[in-house]
This record gives C-alpha cells, sequence and structure tokens, in this order.
C-alpha cells in the first residue's frame, strides 16, 4: 500500500493521466470559441450537416472531437445560457472513451453529457441516454433537447405506458432518453414480436447511463422479466399465512447476512400438526414428495413475516404490495418478487393476491448493457466500484477534478452504544442548525426511520420539516429544490436528491417553474426578478451559517451510497459540512460487527449520551464496509456466471428468431427440420448393428403416424429382402415431402375455390409455427434452467463444481430444445389444415335504424333541427318501402311526435309502440 502510494504521489493517479491527455484538445476547444462565436444561428446548425457528410467519406468519429464539442458549447450558450467548464469538456471526452466520469454533485454531469451524445449522434446509429426514472428521462429531453433541436437533431423519450407505434418512433430519433427498466423491457418485447417491423427498437450503438454505479451495480442484483399469469393460488397463500402466528421462537431461523430464514424440526412438527389438521398435508411428512409445492409456500411466507418490514422493504398503496429498492428508496411499481414472496408478502398485508407468474422472457442488466458496441456512465461515486465496473463492462472509472476545490468539512463519524441516544443527538444538531439557519439534509435507510426521527423533532419543537420518501417519491424534485434554503430540514430516504440540485438560497428554475404558473408577461417579469433577488439573499444566510449540514443516520453497507449522500454538500467551492451517526443496534454494526468496537467502547466506560469519535473508528468502519461490498461483489459474478451460461443461448435463440422472421421463405429450414425427425425416429426403431429381428416396426409406424401425420406398411417394408436403414430412412422423407406438397396444393386449390388466392399462404404459416414453437419450448427452457440453477449446488457436497455442472445440464437441456423444436414445428405442420370460406355478402343497411344526431355543445343532448324533425318521417316512409319493407310508416304531422314517450302508442294510430314505429332509430 504505501508502495503504491508513493507511485500515486510521483506519477499522478491513472485518472490524472487521462486528464493531462486530454488537457490538449481542451485548448483546441477554447481556441475555436471566438471563430463560432460570429457565426449566425443557421450557420451553427449546418456545421452538423457537415460533420455527418465528413463522416460519410470516411473521416474517423474521433478526429471531430474538438469541431463538434466547440459546436455543442456554443450551442449551450444560445440555447440554455449555459457554457461547459474545461472539465466538462473532458468528462465528455471521458463518456466519448468508453469510460464512467466520476464527477462530484453539482459539477453539470447533465450538461457534460450532451457533448459525447450529440458527436456519436451524428453517426445516426441512434443514441440512448439512460436515466434512473421517468421524471428525469423527461427532464433531460426537455431540458438538453434544446441544444440537439438547435443543431438539427432530433429528440424522443421512453417512458412507461408508451404504444409502440410511439416508441417506435422515439428509438427513430437521433437521441433517445429513457430509464433502464424501459431500454431492458423493449429489447425483450421486441424478442417475443413476429414480424421486424413490430419491433420498436433499431440496435445498440451507443449508451450513456446516468447514474451508472445506481443502474449497473445496485439494479443490476435482479433481472428484467417479463412474465405470464398461471393459475389462481391466492387461497392457499391465505390460509398458510394464517398458520404464521402458531410460529414462535425456536420454530425458525433467521439468517440476516444472507438475507434467509428457515423453519427447525421443532417448527416442522408444529406445522405438519396443523396442516394435517387443516387437510392440506399429503401423506405423513411436509417432506414427502408431493408436498413440495407447500414447503415452497410455507418458506416463502416465512421469508414474508420474519426477513421483510412494511414502509423499509415495501409499502402497501392503492391495495397492492410495491417494492422499495434497497439503495435508492424508491418506489418500483411494476415489480414483483418472484419465487411466491410477493403472493407471500400481499397475503400477510391482507390485499388482493395476484397470480403468480411464469417467466416468459428474462435479462440481466450486466448481459442488456452488454449488447451495446459502445457504452459509458457518469456517476459522483463510481470509484469504491471500479474492480467491478471493469470486470463486468470493460469500463474504467475516471475521476475528473472539481470545476472548483471542495470547501466540505467531513467530520468523523459519531459512535453511540443506542440507537435512542443516536437519534438524541441527531435531533439535538438539527434544532441547532435550524436556529443558526443551516440548511439540513438528514439521511435515512428506511421510511420508518425517517417518519420516526421526524416525529421525535417534533416533539422537541423542531419547525418545519420536509419528509421524502417513497411515499412522497412524485415531489422528490420540489422538495430537494428548496434543501438549501436557509434553515431548512429535509429528511431523505436514501435518496438525497438524485438528480436533483441542492443549491444554496434555493433553485432559481424549480422556483420560477412553480411561482410564476399562469402569469404572463410583466408580471411574470417582475416576478422572476423578486424570486432571484429572494434567492441571492438566501443564499448568503446559508453561506454565513456554514452551507448545507449532511447528517447521515447510519452507514450504509456500501461506501458509495454513503458517499453520494455526503456529495449534496459543498457544491461549486460553497462551504458544507457532513457528519455521520452510529449506534451498536445499526443493522450494519449488528449483521456485520466491526472487530473490537463494543470492546473499545466499554473500556471507554461511556455513559447514557456520550459518543466516541475518532479518525480510527471512522476508518474501522470503512474497512468493514469495503469487505461487505467485496462479499456482494462476488454474489454478484457469482450469480452473472450463471446467467452469461443462459446469455449464450439467449443470444442464438433470438438471432435464430431474427433470422427467421426476416427471411421471406424458410420451406428450406421446415424441410431439412422434417428430414432430421425422420434420421431421429428411424435410429430409435433401428439401432446401430442390430438384426431386422429387433427393430422395432410398431414403434416407428406409431412415430411417422404422430410426427409426420403418415399411416406406413412399416411392417411389410422391414420383411423385405435387402432392407437397410438408409432405404427405410429415404423412403420416410419421400413419404414426408410428398404428404406436405399435396397438403399445399390442396390449400392453394380451396383458396381459389373461395375466390382467394395467396401463393405464398404455406410460407406464411410455416414462419409462424416456427416462431411460435420456438417462444413455446424457449419459455419451457427458461423454467427449466431457474430450476436448474436453485437445486445445482448441492453437487458441491459431492466434491463437483456446480457452475460446471450447470453448464453441461444446461447445454444438454438446449441441445434437448432443438430436437423438441424441430419435432414440434414437424407435427404441427404435419396436422395442421387450413380451411377457405367465400367472405360473406355485406349485409344490407336497414335504413329504418338510422338516427341522425348532432349533439349541441352546450347541452350534451341530442337536438336536431325542426327542418330535420320534418322531413324524418317521410325519408323513414320512403326508406322503409325502399328496404322492402310490407308496410310504410303512415304520414303525420311531425308536432304531433314531440315528446312521446318511447313505449307509448305511435301518435299515428298504427297500433305499433312508438320506439317501434315513427320513433325507431
Amino acid at each position: 500500500m504505501a508502495l503504491a502510494a508513493l507511485a500515486r504521489a510521483i506519477f499522478g493517479s491513472s485518472s490524472d493521466r487521462v486528464v493531462k491527455k486530454f488537457a490538449g484538445r481542451v485548448r483546441e476547444i477554447n481556441a475555436l470559441e471566438p471563430e463560432l462565436e460570429k457565426l449566425s444561428d443557421e450557420e451553427l446548425r449546418a456545421r452538423t450537416g457537415q460533420f455527418r457528410e465528413q463522416l460519410a467519406k470516411g473521416v474517423k468519429l474521433e478526429d471531430l472531437i474538438v469541431p463538434a464539442f466547440a459546436t455543442v458549447r456554443e450551442a449551450s450558450k444560445r440555447t440554455l445560457g449555459m457554457r461547459h467548464f474545461d472539465v466538462q469538456l473532458i468528462g465528455g471526452m471521458v463518456l466519448n472513451d468508453r469510460s464512467i466520469a466520476e464527477m462530484r454533485t453539482g459539477e453539470g454531469k447533465t450538461l457534460v453529457a450532451t457533448l459525447a451524445v450529440y458527436l456519436n449522434a451524428l453517426t445516426g446509429k441512434g443514441v440512448h441516454v439512460v436515466t434512473v426514472n421517468d421524471y428525469l428521462a423527461r427532464r433531460d429531453a426537455g431540458w438538453m433537447g434544446r441544444i440537439y433541436e438547435f443543431l438539427g437533431m432530433t429528440t424522443g423519450i421512453i417512458v412507461h405506458g408508451l404504444s409502440d407505434a410511439e416508441r417506435k418512433a422515439a428509438y427513430a430519433c437521433d437521441i433517445t432518453y429513457g430509464t433502464n427498466n424501459e431500454y431492458g423491457f423493449d429489447y425483450l418485447r421486441d424478442n417475443m414480436k413476429y414480424g421486424r417491423a413490430q419491433m420498436v427498437q433499431r440496435g445498440h450503438a451507443y449508451a450513456i447511463v446516468d447514474e451508472v454505479d445506481s443502474i449497473l451495480i445496485d439494479e443490476a442484483r435482479t433481472p428484467l422479466i417479463i412474465s405470464g399469469p398461471t393459475e389462481d393460488r391466492s387461497e392457499l397463500y391465505q390460509k398458510i399465512d394464517a398458520l404464521m402466528p402458531i410460529v414462535g421462537e425456536g420454530d425458525f431461523e433467521v439468517d440476516e447476512k444472507h438475507r434467509a430464514a428457515t423453519f427447525t424440526d421443532q417448527g416442522i412438527e408444529k406445522l405438519e400438526e396443523r396442516l394435517a389438521a387443516d387437510g392440506l398435508l399429503k401423506g405423513e411428512s411436509l417432506y414427502d414428495v408431493e408436498n413440495v409445492a407447500l414447503v415452497h409456500h410455507l418458506n416463502s411466507a416465512l421469508r414474508a413475516h420474519k426477513l421483510f418490514s412494511r414502509d423499509k422493504d415495501y409499502i402497501v398503496r392503492n391495495d397492492e404490495v410495491v417494492i422499495i429498492d434497497e439503495f435508492t428508496g424508491r418506489m418500483m411499481p411494476g415489480r414483483r418478487y418472484s419465487e411466491g414472496l410477493h403472493q407471500a408478502l400481499e397475503a400477510k398485508e391482507h390485499v388482493k393476491i395476484q397470480p403468480e407468474n411464469q417467466t416468459l422472457a428474462s435479462i440481466t442488466f450486466q448481459n442488456y448493457f452488454r449488447l451495446y458496441q459502445k457504452l459509458a456512465g457518469m456517476t459522483g461515486t463510481a470509484a469504491t466500484e471500479a474492480e467491478e465496473f471493469g470486470d463486468i463492462y470493460g469500463l474504467e472509472v475516471v475521476t475528473i477534478p472539481t470545476n472548483l476545490p471542495v470547501a466540505r468539512l467531513d467530520e468523523d463519524d459519531a459512535i453511540y452504544r443506542t440507537a435512542a441516544e443516536k437519534f438524541d443527538a441527531i435531533a439535538d444538531l438539527i434544532k441547532d442548525c435550524q436556529e443558526r439557519g443551516q440548511p439540513v439534509l438528514v439521511g435515512t435507510t428506511s421510511i420508518e426511520k425517517s417518519e420516526m426521527l421526524a416525529e421525535l423533532l417534533r416533539k422537541k419543537n423542531v419547525g418545519e420539516m420536509k419528509v421524502l420518501n417513497a411515499r412522497y417519491h412524485e415531489q422528490e424534485a420540489h422538495i430537494v429544490a428548496d434543501a438549501g434554503v436557509p434553515g431548512a430540514i429535509t429528511i431523505a430516504t436514501n435518496m438525497a436528491g438524485r438528480g436533483t440540485d441542492i443549491q444554496l438560497g434555493g433553485n432559481l428554475d424549480m422556483r420560477i417553474e412553480r411561482e410564476t404558473e399562469g402569469l404572463e408577461g410583466e408580471a411574470r417579469d417582475k416576478k422572476i426578478v423578486q424570486i432571484k433577488e429572494q434567492i441571492a439573499r438566501d443564499k448568503e444566510k446559508a453561506l454565513a451559517a456554514g452551507g448545507l449540514m449532511v447528517i447521515g443516520t447510519e452507514r450504509h453497507e456500501s461506501r458509495r451510497i454513503d458517499n453520494q449522500l455526503r456529495g449534496r454538500s459543498g457544491r461549486q467551492g460553497d462551504p458544507g459540512h457532513s457528519k455521520f451517526f452510529l449506534s451498536l443496534q445499526d443493522d450494519l454494526m449488528r449483521i456485520f460487527p466491526v472487530e473490537s468496537m463494543d470492546t473499545m467502547l466499554a473500556r471507554l466506560g461511556l455513559e447514557e449520551g456520550e459518543s466516541i469519535t475518532h479518525p480510527w473508528v471512522t476508518k474501522a468502519i470503512e474497512r468493514a464496509q469495503g469487505k461487505v461490498e467485496a462479499r456482494n461483489f462476488d454474489i454478484r459474478k457469482n450469480i452473472l456466471k450463471y446467467d452469461d451460461v443462459m446469455n449464450d443461448q439467449r443470444k442464438a435463440i433470438f438471432e435464430q428468431r431474427l433470422e427467421f422472421m426476416d427471411a421471406e421463405d424458410v420451406s428450406d429450414t421446415v424441410r431439412d427440420m422434417r428430414h432430421d425427425v425422420v434420421e431421429s425416429i428411424v435410429a430409435k426403431a433401428i439401432p446401430p448393428r442390430s438384426y431386422p429381428e429387433q427393430w422395432d416396426a410398431e414403434g416407428l409406424a406409431a412415430a411417422a403416424k404422430t410426427h409426420l401425420n403418415l399411416t406406413l406398411p412399416i411392417k411389410e417394408w422391414f420383411e423385405e429382402e435387402g432392407i437397410d436403414q438408409e432405404i427405410v430412412e429415404e423412403r420416410l422423407r419421400l413419404a414426408s415431402d410428398e404428404f406436405m406438397a399435396e397438403k399445399e396444393a390442396r390449400t392453394l386449390k380451396a383458396m381459389e375455390e373461395s375466390g382467394q388466392s395467396n401463393p405464398t399462404i404455406m410460407r406464411q404459416v410455416e414462419k409462424q409455427v416456427l416462431l411460435q414453437s420456438i417462444d413455446s419450448l424457449w419459455r419451457e427452457h427458461l423454467v427449466t434452467l431457474d430450476h436448474l440453477s436453485k437445486v445445482v449446488g448441492w453437487r458441491g457436497v459431492a466434491q463437483r463444481d456446480p457452475l460446471n455442472e450447470y453448464k453441461q445440464e444446461a447445454y444438454e437441456l438446449f441441445q434437448s430444445l432443438l430436437v423438441s423444436l424441430h419435432e414440434h414445428v414437424t407435427t404441427q405442420l404435419s396436422y395442421i389444415e387450413l380451411q377457405f370460406r367465400a367472405p360473406p355478402p355485406p349485409p344490407t343497411p336497414d335504413l329504418s335504424k338510422l338516427r341522425e344526431v348532432h349533439i349541441d355543445p352546450l347541452t350534451g343532448e341530442n337536438e336536431p333541427d325542426e327542418e330535420a324533425r320534418a322531413a324524418a318521417p317521410q325519408r323513414l316512409g320512403a326508406a322503409a318501402a325502399g328496404a322492402g319493407v310490407a308496410e310504410a310508416l303512415r304520414p303525420i304531422d311531425p308536432k304531433l311526435l314531440v315528446g312521446v314517450p318511447r313505449n307509448a302508442p305511435c301518435p299515428c294510430g298504427s297500433g305499433k309502440k312508438f320506439k317501434h314505429c315513427h320513433g325507431a332509430y
């Protein structure tokens, strides 16, 4: 370690060397600025076309960095009034260089992205900007889109709830903003479509991932899954949930470190007795093979009750259980826990239980983002995970220097014995800050703790505060925008304002948007001046009080999450403070104890309310966090090794689907599959080196009927002199080919007789059967692989490597899938019969039932005018006669028809009800 530090001191870090390498280009960009300032808007916009012409002539993208970046900077000045700093230009080059730009909070990452986005969008292949939520996708696309539009480029947005047509249009734009989930799900959905024209994405050329650590590490713990509902088992979940109150101490064991819960022998006996009484147990033991599903549901219920807490892991909203992301604290609507856990939580909370789902398609974020030919990312905190970014994604982390020196004071952690003492100390500090006019941002790890702290502050008569958690997700940007106002108290759950800057005095843009709504012209301008003056005064007060105070109520498992919170303070050279408060009852200290910490505190003989604060203690905690991060990385890496096996198979299947979709004629493929099936069934009936009397004539005849829909004299063939396997195969091939040719001819003839003609109808049917068979078998294969991954770990007990075992069995299962595909397609096409009938003649409209309508826009009622009323009976009478109705309507004074009830006798004297006579529609 000492040698590494010495080397960095002499030669600089790898990030320093990258920054130094790009500094020369920054000078070149700055040199172009006076020249570009003289250009008109039209001349500046025309540079986009010139750059594209240069690329078409063979100029490399790298050679356009200097002129393109200079063009974007000038466009930004004219549209947004924002000029890229030199360090932002370096950040843009890092993003173009397939790396991660680590930039402190407030350094303008959103603006940095425009440089690399514009440059790569010149290729015309599309650039994807990935954000963590829909709000940021819309905000950034609307905000930065002004630069792209000014330069003649189009911008699209991908958010939840769009139609396929809207998605396709957004992906067709030069630049597309969207969330990681939407991009991944669109990829999966595209590979479930049955025509290239139905697909919405157009490739994966270049992506910039905002908050790259959150998306590529935190959210990458769970795969994206598209699933369909299976049978409803809600009653069973409710019955099993009713058993949980009888599960007491000693009936189960919980391992918080690995988030696992299991029943003890004592618990199993208690449950077996109750399940038998309720008639749910089959046989005598819970672990009989008939009760496998029951054990699965019981384990899910135990985890739901003992490991998952309401308002921490999930919230109940609109009669639904909504997952809360462990790292960001945000709600994840639409996401569901798998393996019946979500249903167990729904039973626990007594909300409507949704059916379990069967996986139709899935992919991990790791494997989705590795589809991109060029990938980059940006965040304020990535250095602690640099090894993972390098190993998994091949991305280097480059730390970009700040535009102004950081003036924030990071204090050492204060450690208390109990959580109560800790929160009392936090409340006292918050009250002191508010009295001095210092804005405070408090980071908590759960909704429960944020609301508990808010209640404690109210008891201590601390003034107004704002609580930001998953309950108030929609207000996130507005709450964070005011977090820098003097004396403001903002309590945030793991989400300290991601994407929205905390500016001392308040966020000017957000306040203008909020306070000038409905104002126009001079009134609006006057209000904006007042807001600017107020913010300037408030900023001076906040600076005088020491800038933003960031308080962490406990340490997270990951140092990166703590750094995100700490980084909210001290933006653009502003002063600020940060301090973390811990107790020995915190989850991190309890589950991953720091060695000798408890002993140290005991020796010091701390009295109630006292804390220990020392740099050594802070370092010891950070070392413990580093060990947890390394363990979590190993877990993710191991999961990815298993998923890579499936990913290779997924790519093979998806590529095969695309080939079939693009092919106009798949008849050769279908014929080859049919011949493979023939070869397979003959090989089973006539084993190698066997005697004719050992051949299975009945089995082959049955297989020919099952797969080829052929009834053949196989027994007679086997009795012929000189018959062998090759002759049998050849006869079967010819018979099946002739059968399919006859079927096609019969189909075409039926079409012609029905007045239709489509000579390619069989080609279309073959393609549809092929694609549907692939999808059906792939879904079954996914379920099988999922089950295999859960049980293969036990092979380690027999001294066999579970990963190698999984690879071997997954390969064999995939080979089996291909064999099944050939049989599936051949069988379906052999039995399918297309029927065609001439379309029925269009029905003659019954004009007597037509009604003239003109809705009055004021009353919303049908108000036919007097002329229409007068003409209606005559038209109806003539229409009835023209339509062959025996009795035309009798003539009548139109005034008599006004206001007649529908079921009253018709005033014309026909004897019919009004609704069947002159009142008919």
